[in-house]
């Protein structure tokens, strides 16, 4: 613990409000909040905690605190700090995901949609459908059955839906308002529950189309009616009132948390979702920041009811969401709270050993790595590696691994510019110096370890730059590769040495993805160089001529030659400028020495 976060820790608020953990980087990396603001800081830095609060505690250089009149001023506070800095530890309260709806519009002819967001428009909306296959396949089957608008073409011009009899908006008869109506009841009756009598005559059919040996058709069908079953099909589970409601499960362990939540639509069971997540804070605030999220932050609508399990501050969500929030004590709806809970413990049962087994692949093979080159834990890695045949179109690649995971949006492509000919050392200079002056003068984060890919010449090269020309003192390694192109040593200092690595270790897995990653992205991009460049053609190079005009003169031509040989007025006729078709000429000719 340094110096600054001991003094600041002595003179910490007995007040609710938000804390701010920053790394070495003045990044946020974690925001919380709490009733009391000098315990709950304070117990991050004292006392025994798990491994995983140990590590967020080995990052924290710093910290900042925000005071708030009330608890809850503070969740608020809290979640409105996670959106704007998305902290890399806030794991539970980062997924944008949002369900799908069925929708039909207000118009004057009326449509079926699929949409992700509820608005006050005067459209009748149905779901949300966590299972977005079957509300598509449901969409595509009500789409057949009732004709509602699919184009925006006028009345008396048809679409192909309308050849399907999938639209009549466009007939020279449109549908009247009375007839759109009985049409958006008879689609509102299906999705409310009335949909068996249609689920029965599919039936009928796939079971006559078995009859007929058209086993294709009768699949169709059945896989119609399974989609239905999976959307709409009432469970056992059901509430007498027909009320939609929101059931909220959870259950914890080793310092993760596992919640569930059941949708309640029309009474009926409709489907579950939950997540996985380490969390922080205590179990309860943590599941009342999970709910004030998914709705706030997430855009899930309200529901009349929610219902929380015993022990949960329902006033506080309550106050929050402006809703209806119940602990139920007996009765169906306890049941149904108990049913959640237990989903949840089974669900973080079956997850931790896959939790496990990807921390062991990532997290911690990122601190064994560290350990075994003497360094602070590499949680941010760059790795370089060149590509070129012959020195033909040289490139080079970069790949960003956060906490031994790639991170795609970081990556970036070098089309080398200074280096001529087949020099893997100079364009490792190169790069480097690109990457990292660039990286200093917008004020990037810098990497806690770089990977070259190659040996002691490309680290000798990557360091010169580094150390003498950019006066930058981070830790650099370098992976050579066997006969058979495999990962083969790891080497780190200056001179460099060959760091021990066991081959069945998950650090050495660690560098041989971030090798095969790097390379597969060099490769890639100059593959894609060389593919563009054997398209390339002598045209290119006249002034005026671009690809549509070069397509066109060598469709008609077929080739250079007989474009050399043509006149003026043979390239004219294809609508190409006499100015452009003298250069033609003229340059054709010139490279060809007449």
């Amino acid at each position: 613990m340094n110096q600054t976060i001991k003094q600041k820790l002595a003179v910490l608020p007995s007040q609710p409000g938000c804390y701010l953990m920053k790394d070495k980087h003045s990044t946020i990396i974690y925001v919380g909040k709490s009733k009391l603001l000098r315990n709950r800081v304070r117990s991050y830095f004292t006392g025994a905690n798990d491994r995983k609060t140990q590590r967020l505690v080995q990052e924290v250089n710093d910290f900042e605190y925000i005071v708030t009149t009330s608890e809850i001023e503070a969740l608020i506070l809290e979640m409105n700090l996670i959106k704007k800095y998305d902290p890399k530890y806030n794991v539970m309260l980062k997924d944008d995901k949002s369900y799908p709806y069925l929708k039909i519009t207000s118009e004057r002819h009326p449509r079926l949609l699929i949409i992700r967001k509820v608005k006050k428009d005067k459209g009748k909306y149905f779901g949300p459908y966590p299972n977005v296959i079957a509300a598509r396949e449901t969409k595509k089957l009500l789409d057949r059955l009732y004709p509602l608008r699919k184009c925006n073409n006028p009345p008396g011009r048809p679409c192909l839906y309308y050849h399907m009899n999938q639209c009549l908006a466009c007939s020279e008869k449109a549908p009247s308002a009375k007839e759109y109506k009985e049409i958006v009841r008879s689609i509102t009756s299906f999705l409310h529950g009335g949909y068996k009598t249609i689920k029965n005559d599919i039936k009928n059919k796939m079971l006559k189309a078995s009859d007929e040996l058209n086993f294709e058709r009768a699949k169709e069908l059945r896989d119609q009616i399974q989609h239905i079953e999976v959307v709409m099909e009432q469970q056992k589970m059901t509430l007498n009132d027909n009320a939609d409601r929101d059931i909220f499960g959870y259950s914890y362990d080793k310092g993760w948390m596992c919640i569930q939540v059941f949708f309640i639509r029309q009474g009926k069971l409709i489907e579950r979702d939950g997540g996985v997540f380490p969390f922080f804070d205590t179990p309860e605030e943590t599941f009342i920041s999970y709910i004030g999220r998914f709705y706030l932050h997430q855009n899930h609508p309200k529901p009349k009811q929610i219902l929380v399990p015993i022990g949960t501050n329902d006033e506080l969500i309550k106050e929050l969401l402006d809703i209806d929030v119940h602990t139920p004590y007996r009765g169906r709806k306890k049941e149904l709270v108990e049913l959640a809970n237990q989903n949840a413990t089974i669900a973080l049962e079956e997850k931790f050993s896959l939790i496990e087994r990807d921390e062991a692949r990532t997290i911690l093979a990122v601190e064994q790595l560290g350990e075994v080159l003497n360094i602070e834990t590499p949680q941010r890695i760059e790795a370089f590696d060149n590509s070129n045949i012959q020195g033909t179109d040289p490139v080079s690649a970069m790949v960003v691994f956060i906490d031994g995971r790639p991170n795609k949006k970081e990556y970036r492509k070098y089309k080398i510019k200074d280096v001529k000919g087949p020099d893997d050392y100079e364009t490792m200079r190169e790069v480097i110096r690109r990457r990292y002056t660039r990286v200093l003068k917008e004020g990037l984060s810098l990497p806690d370890l770089i990977v070259v890919d190659g040996g002691k010449g490309q680290m000798s090269a990557a360091l010169d730059v580094l150390e003498n020309e950019l006066d930058l003192d981070i830790p650099l390694c370098g992976l050579s590769k066997d006969d058979r192109h495999k990962t083969s040593e790891l080497l780190y200092g200056n001179p460099p040495l060959v760091i021990p690595l066991p081959r069945q270790s998950q650090e050495f897995y660690l560098v041989q993805r971030i090798q095969d990653e790097v390379h597969r992205f060099a490769i890639t991009f100059h593959r894609q160089l060389r593919g563009k460049g054997l398209f390339q053609s002598e045209l290119d190079k006249v002034p005026g001529i671009g690809e549509k005009r070069r397509r066109l003169l060598l469709t008609h031509f077929k080739s250079i030659g007989e474009i050399r040989e043509a006149s003026l007025d043979d390239i004219t006729k294809l609508g190409i400028p006499r100015n452009t078709a003298q250069d033609i000429v003229l340059y054709l000719n010139k490279e060809s020495g007449k």
